[in-house]
């Protein structure tokens, strides 16, 4: 898709929202001009308007769509479902569904958002559950680690499924012309790990999918980059990302105390205050922001509930890559393929 895009935005969703989010658009619509055509910002136009007029690059791009409610973070995914009907993220997400938008961001309720992403927009076909991926860091640039939260239990055809899914994100986000994709295990041996990892190996080395696949890897090869893609249930890809983001201001804290222990140390942490900021903008989430619920009927792209104006940007710009592809193509020819060898196996 060469035109421009249209994004439909929850203005009310997430921490620090609409600030944050009024504010990320500002940032975004000064790098993706010419490439998107309209934001579509549902939310409480008495609230909107008068942030908007601080925010000229924002409000250029920005058509307001006046709802007075929306999900609340603490909503659980069975309340919020009840009373979503017509709130800034239920309208955001049909915007998708009703064909007037490319995709739908929200910083907004987790829970919330996957429920409504399938009710509105349902399954991809041949795709049973929706699975959140994220970007990882690595040495050599970013990883989709998926899912990150949507599923605590999966099967081993979901797992496959989720494979499919992550490495056409990798392509799309990230550039990868061919990307590598591994399946978290606890060890890389064939005898290691439970009964649906080994069956999920197995599924994937004998479905002739179009994929690199390179087999099992360990939760160290994550950060190490290992392989482009990585491929997991939700608990684990969940407790791995929030170990990672600990331990990230661990090593940030702890280096902070360090350099600052001694003057000597304070001189070298100036000369090299160059490279740590190139180390902090690495790791730093923001930078990285933006998952997508890969599998739905629609593009649904979560941003970070916590994050900032920059973050939220970036986000944004997810959205726009995924809107501007042929993604749903890309899936498609494997996910048609791994779907027939499951029927022939089954006949």
């Amino acid at each position: 898709m060469n035109e421009p895009v249209c994004l439909s935005v929850d203005a009310m969703g997430g921490d620090y929202a609409p600030e944050a989010i009024i504010q990320g658009i500002d940032l975004f619509a000064d790098s993706a001009k010419d490439k998107v055509s309209k934001i579509l910002l549902h939310g409480q136009e008495p609230i909107l308007k008068p942030l908007l007029q601080k925010f000229s690059n924002a409000a250029s791009l920005c058509e307001v769509r006046h709802t007075d409610t929306f999900v609340a973070m603490t909503d659980k995914p069975s309340q919020a479902i009840r009373r979503a009907r017509g709130s800034s993220m239920w309208n955001a997400i049909r915007a998708v569904k009703e064909n007037q938008a490319h995709a739908a961001v929200s910083a907004g309720n987790t829970g919330a958002m996957m429920v409504l992403g399938k009710v509105l927009l349902g399954m991809v076909k041949n795709v049973h559950r929706p699975a959140i991926a994220a970007s990882w860091p690595s040495p050599h640039g970013y990883s989709v680690v998926l899912d990150v939260g949507a599923n605590v239990e999966c099967s081993a055809h979901q797992l496959v499924e989720f494979a499919i899914l992550g490495e056409a994100f990798s392509r799309i986000v990230h550039k990868k012309d061919n990307p590598t994709v591994g399946l978290l295990n606890v060890g890389t041996e064939d005898v290691k790990g439970n009964d649906v990892v080994r069956e999920a190996d197995q599924l994937l080395r004998d479905a002739n999918l179009r994929m690199n696949y390179s087999g099992f890897i360990e939760g160290n090869d994550i950060s190490l980059g290992s392989t482009d893609v990585v491929v997991t249930d939700g608990f684990t890809g969940n407790v791995a990302l929030k170990a990672a983001e600990g331990t990230a201001k661990l090593a940030a804290s702890v280096l902070k105390e360090s350099l600052m222990s001694r003057p000597l140390y304070r001189f070298g942490a100036l000369l090299s205050r160059g490279a740590f900021q190139k180390m902090k903008d690495k790791m730093d989430p923001k930078n990285s922001n933006g998952g997508l619920f890969l599998g739905l009927g629609g593009l649904v792209v979560k941003s970070h509930g916590g994050t900032d104006a920059e973050g939220f940007s970036n986000a944004l710009e997810v959205a726009r890559r995924m809107s501007a592809s042929d993604y749903m193509d890309i899936i498609q020819q494997n996910l048609n393929t791994f779907a027939g060898k499951q029927s022939g196996a089954s006949s």
